[in-house]
């Protein structure tokens, strides 16, 4: 198929099918999580085991996402948009009608797979298809998906593994990615150009290494701790590898990451923010459901609940940010963004073992509100800056950097969670002269001390908070610069499909 201009391609069915596949991507991240204790008793596996199912599908992301500007530019945005529901789907598939944990696992890697190809390609096909100036609201559709999708997920999960098995979670996943695929088979039309780069081998096993690497150990140093073994020798192994993978970015004709792209301030000032809020965020994915779970009592279902009201506000919210994103930039919707997120993670910080289900789904769903106010317009910002020529790089980076943000932000709260509760707990026993067989006050004990360690987690993530908060004033509105960087790329471009 010929190569077309954004011009002459009818944007219409073009969006509707790629807002149809993130949805159901980011669908499928927030499902299994409520699903993992009934995993684990059905198959027979612990929680160690059990979090592989997470930990992988965070890692396939995490080494396939910095490959992806360099398949935008070997493929066209059509082949690369099925190839990432082919795999997405059948990885799906593998999952709904694996007969263990092992075909379980390799389910999840090749859907993460896909899914890792799939969210960098939308965001480089929506700025693509739509000028700087409608691009806000473009990105704020596709905000829908990003942010009503995970809200829905654990109230979808939580009732569908009450009442059946936790296959019929992929189940429900499956048919609409099929219909997406099928559909996008007949109806997506290209919008990229394409070249012959030359892959970075030695670029992608640093990638990989480093990346890998360094996502492995955040996400178990939650577990296992900061001092293991394990953990310390991910680090230092991802670390060396991602400073010889950096190096090798400088030095090499073609770039996987093009870190060159720092040298626009403003997507630099954007990038740091959103790896800061992307970070906050994690505080209360990760946090909520531990309380409401672990020291609350409530089920999963209602913990699922409690998540959905801020979900329905995102996916409200994400349009009208993206339209007045176009009029007025990012910066004062930043800063209001900010001031709501820092008051309501604040008001995170001072939960107690009976602090109501009201004032936990209020405070949550207003901090919501906050999020869906600035996600949008500092990533819409800072890609804006890049030429068209670097948005695949832009996209990239800040995705991996996203990714890694996640990652950081699970272990640092967990962790901060984790130790301050046990330190606060053992003081309570000792004071409270508890004997280990009092099992009614040993319980509540560890439930104040629980409280103790999600209640310092939060304000760590305030914190975190008022950083971006005071950085997001030096937002200026932007308009695509002049590409210098790719300019010492000669390609060959190619005219066909």
């Amino acid at each position: 198929m010929d190569n077309r201009a954004p011009s002459t391609v009818r944007t219409g069915p073009i969006f509707a099918i790629i807002l149809i596949g993130a949805f159901v991507a980011f669908l499928n991240q927030t499902l299994i999580n409520v699903a993992l204790p009934q995993m684990m008793d059905r198959l027979h596996i612990t929680a160690t085991t059990g979090d592989w199912l997470t930990t992988i599908y965070m890692l396939v992301n995490g080494i396939v996402i910095p490959v992806t500007a360099f398949l935008m530019d070997r493929f066209t945005t059509r082949q690369l948009y099925i190839t990432a529901m082919s795999l997405f789907t059948a990885g799906t598939l593998i999952c709904f009608i694996a007969p263990n944990f092992g075909c379980i696992l390799v389910g999840r890697v090749v859907q993460a797979a896909g899914a890792g190809i799939l969210f960098p390609l939308i965001t480089n096909i929506i700025f693509t298809l739509f000028p700087p100036e409608k691009r806000g609201g473009a990105m704020g559709l596709f905000g829908i998906s990003i942010n009503f999708a995970p809200a829905v997920g654990p109230t979808l999960s939580g009732w569908l593994v009450e009442n059946h098995s936790w296959r019929i979670l992929f189940l429900v996943i499956l048919p609409i990615a099929l219909i997406d695929l099928i559909i996008s088979i007949f109806v997506l039309k290209n919008v990229s150009e394409t070249s012959r780069p030359k892959l970075d081998v030695l670029g992608v096993i640093l990638s990989t290494i480093g990346f890998g690497g360094i996502l492995y150990g955040f996400s178990t140093a939650g577990d296992s701790g900061w001092g293991s073994i394990d953990v310390i020798s991910m680090f230092v192994i991802g670390v060396v590898a991602l400073i010889l993978f950096v190096w090798r970015q400088w030095v090499v004709g073609h770039a996987l990451l093009e870190f060159r792209i720092f040298r626009y301030p403003m997507f630099t000032l954007t990038t740091v923010i959103n790896v800061l809020v992307t970070m906050a965020l994690y505080s209360g994915m990760i946090l909520m459901p531990i309380y409401m779970q672990d020291v609350r009592g409530f089920s999963s279902l209602l913990s699922g609940l409690m998540l959905l009201p801020g979900g329905i506000v995102m996916g409200i919210m994400s349009p009208i940010t993206g339209r007045l994103y176009d009029k007025m930039g990012a910066r004062w919707l930043a800063v209001v963004g900010l001031a709501v997120t820092l008051v309501t993670t604040f008001a995170l910080s001072r939960l107690h073992t009976d602090t109501s289900f009201t004032y936990v789904v209020v405070v949550y769903t207003v901090r919501m509100f906050g999020m869906s106010i600035l996600m949008m317009p500092i990533f819409t910002a800072g890609l804006n800056e890049l030429a068209l020529t670097l948005n695949r790089y832009g996209t990239a980076m800040v995705n991996t950097l996203r990714m890694i943000a996640g990652a950081v932000g699970m272990a640092l709260f967990v962790s901060i969670m984790t130790n301050s509760g046990a330190a606060h707990t053992k003081l309570l026993v000792a004071a409270r002269h508890i004997a280990p067989t009092d099992h009614v006050h040993m319980t509540q004990a560890v439930n104040e001390g629980t409280v103790v360690g999600i209640n310092e987690a939060f304000m760590v993530a305030t914190i975190v908070t008022c950083v971006a908060f005071v950085l997001s004033f030096f937002i200026q509105r932007t308009s695509p610069k002049e590409d210098t960087i790719t300019t010492r790329i000669q390609p060959n471009k190619s005219k066909t499909a």
